[in-house]
């Protein structure tokens, strides 16, 4: 837009002409001395343009200019906002941490699907599932007891063979800042280095019952209903230690085995006291 030699009026100086002008500032010459000013906005209270279809195209873009003013005011608004969510849950975050007590069952038994057991592996995450009745119904569980001492056992049963028969596929720490307590989704990611996948022929060396016991019934062995079930910490040592005794690549086996210190350090677990395994198919 050309406004050389426009006329103008201000409140103050009066009469002018528009002598020079960018996108931000304007120069205008009056009677005694030249003046500049901020543009578009000085033309909002203070200066007048006598010509009328100039004046209503700069009052389109300071409407305009205003418009992005106002956008960006809220996008700030918006960001401090999301900063202070953030805030409250790392504060929430660090009080749950300083105030966590070790669970003796804080270890999680996931059956897969058929789906779920290239999904776990390829997402390396699962899903608690969703609460069935109640005033939370349809709602996702919440896997309260899981924090960062917890590891996430992945099984799973061809349904032709009896439930004694359940294989471990895998296993995981959960991720280093989840926390059950504050999981709204019910997706349990993994660890980004604790990770472990068993081979079909490790998989049917490590069957669950093994080392699963229900205590009031001891030589029962059913699932029931539920995609998973909390179990104790020194079972899931046994289970990682085993790992480690029936890996052969010795890649694999030093993950296992840094894993296994890993678990045992953060369960307060010492490798000298853990008792063998004693699940229900050792007492059957």
């Amino acid at each position: 837009m050309n406004l050389i030699n426009k006329k103008v009026t201000h409140k103050r100086f009066g009469m002018g002409s528009i002598v020079k002008h960018n996108d931000s500032s304007i120069e205008i010459h009056f009677a005694s001395e030249n003046k500049k000013f901020v543009f578009p906005d000085v033309f909002g209270k203070h200066l007048k343009l006598h010509d009328e279809s100039v004046a209503n195209s700069i009052e389109k873009i300071i409407e305009k200019k205003e418009m992005e003013r106002k956008e960006e005011e809220w996008k700030k608004e918006e960001e401090k906002k999301l900063q202070q969510k953030k805030q409250e849950l790392r504060l929430e975050y660090e009080k749950l941490m300083k105030n966590h007590k070790l669970h003796p069952e804080s270890q999680m038994v996931f059956w897969c699907d058929a789906e779920e057991q290239n999904s776990a592996f390829s997402e390396w995450k699962v899903f608690s599932g969703v609460i069935k009745s109640g005033n939370n119904k349809g709602k996702s569980n919440k896997p309260i007891r899981l924090h960062q001492n917890s590891a996430v056992l992945l099984t799973a049963i061809d349904p032709s063979m009896p439930e004694k028969d359940r294989r471990i596929l895998g296993v995981y720490m959960v991720n280093e800042d989840f926390i059950g307590k504050l999981c709204e989704d019910g997706y349990i990611p993994a660890h980004s280095k604790y990770r472990l996948q068993l081979t079909e022929r490790e998989s049917d060396q490590m069957l669950f019952w093994e080392y699963y016991v229900n205590g009031k019934f001891p030589h029962k062995m059913t699932w029931n209903t539920g995609k998973y079930r909390y179990f104790d910490n020194s079972w899931m040592a046994q289970i990682l230690l085993d790992i480690v005794s029936l890996k052969s690549d010795p890649k694999e086996r030093e993950l296992a085995q840094q894993f296994f210190e890993q678990f045992c350090k953060m369960n307060q677990i010492t490798d000298q006291e853990l008792p063998k395994p004693n699940g229900a198919l050792m007492r059957s």
